[in-house]
């Protein structure tokens, strides 16, 4: 499947909404989105489309050589399809140049399949928020990745990437 990869603008939220309804038990508001975009410094939110249609999103809040995502949707017909995985390398080559050096996220405790992708990209867990989704009560697992500025990361990245055939 042929991604095009984009920095993700205002216009884009008509897209985005649906999949962050239809994604997550707490979805972000058009405002909280909003908000985001309009920071100038310290956000990078980057967005997959098939076509017109909007396959899944990625945002990250960067400090000076950490970033942690913020957030990382898949759009429902296309899970299962690397749209994350895609959305990952894009966003960490982007990162990369920036300075960062480490990066960290939350994932519910539940969600085995992404914490599967995350190990494949060298994220591992560190510790867990209690009750971290108030709508859920359900717990998350904190997981970094560090020193993905390395020879040795880069190789990874290209082990991750799909070829193009």
């Amino acid at each position: 499947m042929e991604l095009r990869l984009e920095k993700l603008k205002r216009r884009d939220l008509r897209h985005l909404l649906p999949i962050e309804a239809a994604v997550f038990p707490e979805p972000w508001s058009v405002g909280v989105f909003h908000s985001e975009l309009a920071l100038r410094h310290g956000r990078l939110y980057r967005a997959a489309w098939h076509g017109d249609q909007m396959a899944g999103y990625i945002g990250f809040m960067i400090v000076p050589d950490e970033a942690h995502i913020t957030t990382i949707a898949t759009a429902p017909a296309y899970q299962r399809g690397g749209v994350a995985r895609t959305l990952l390398i894009d966003g960490i080559r982007t990162l990369l140049p920036m300075g960062v050096k480490h990066l960290s996220l939350e994932v519910a405790a539940s969600n085995e399949p992404a914490q599967t992708l995350y190990r494949r990209f060298g994220f591992a867990p560190v510790g867990v928020r209690k009750n971290y989704y108030t709508v859920t009560g359900e717990d998350a697992l904190v997981m970094w990745v560090y020193d993905i500025d390395t020879p040795e990361y880069a190789q990874r990245l290209i082990e991750l990437t799909p070829s193009q055939s």
